[in-house]
């Protein structure tokens, strides 16, 4: 048998890198993407809401959580059953003391035409922000570029301004809004407690943990 190798025999893999120059102005951008533990970007937003257009930075919201919600694009499929869903729960994450901001790369005109045309989107009463030039989405780390549209990106800011949870679906998946609140409800009785956590699936009431060494191969 002939052993000798042969490129067929071999799995190659490329790196390409672009010139040193490059990397340093493109490295910023990285560390400016929001992170977990860590203060977001008190970035300023036009929004629609309650019928009216107007500008708002993150920090008006300073108190209180805030829940931003990315998705692709108005006028599309999934995306009216996802902020129909968190419009039906809206109340309840006005209870928790939070504001839902819904994001897309559309104008807030679009976002008013979408509202004033749409049965699903017509039960909206929180802010829908406008992201046309996609700063906010790269902010979030949820920017497609090839498409100028944002993935599907969920993110929980506390009443500090520190993220605390986020999670980004392939556009082709939705989201639960029930998940979304249940999981603010967690950061929220985490927040409150003295060194308490949440184990998988917790909701309120339920039975929580408080770390420990009597623990330890317990559970």
């Amino acid at each position: 048998m002939d052993r000798r190798l042969s490129p067929s025999s071999f799995l190659f893999i490329f790196v390409f890198y672009p010139a040193g120059l490059v990397c340093e102005n493109i490295a910023p951008e990285v560390d400016r993407m929001a992170k977990i533990g860590e203060k977001v970007s008190d970035l300023g937003m036009e929004v629609f809401h309650n019928e009216e257009i107007k500008k708002v930075k993150l920090s008006d919201f300073s108190g209180k959580w805030v829940v931003l919600v990315f998705y692709p694009a108005d006028f599309t499929f999934i995306c009216p059953t996802e902020l129909e869903a968190i419009a039906e729960h809206y109340e309840e994450f006005r209870k928790m003391g939070a504001e839902v901001i819904s994001v897309s790369t559309d104008t807030v005109f679009v976002h008013k035409a979408w509202h004033d045309s749409s049965p699903a989107i017509k039960k909206i009463k929180y802010p829908m922000a406008a992201d046309p030039t996609g700063k906010i989405c790269r902010e979030f780390g949820t920017y497609i570029e090839e498409e100028g549209v944002s993935l599907r990106g969920s993110f929980i800011i506390d009443p500090d301004g520190v993220l605390k949870a986020y999670e980004v679906h392939d556009n082709s998946i939705g989201r639960s809004a029930k998940e979304l609140l249940r999981k603010l409800q967690a950061a929220d009785f985490v927040r409150k407690s003295d060194g308490v956590v949440c184990p998988a699936g917790w909701e309120p009431g339920k039975d929580t943990l408080k770390p420990g060494l009597d623990l330890v191969g317990k559970i």
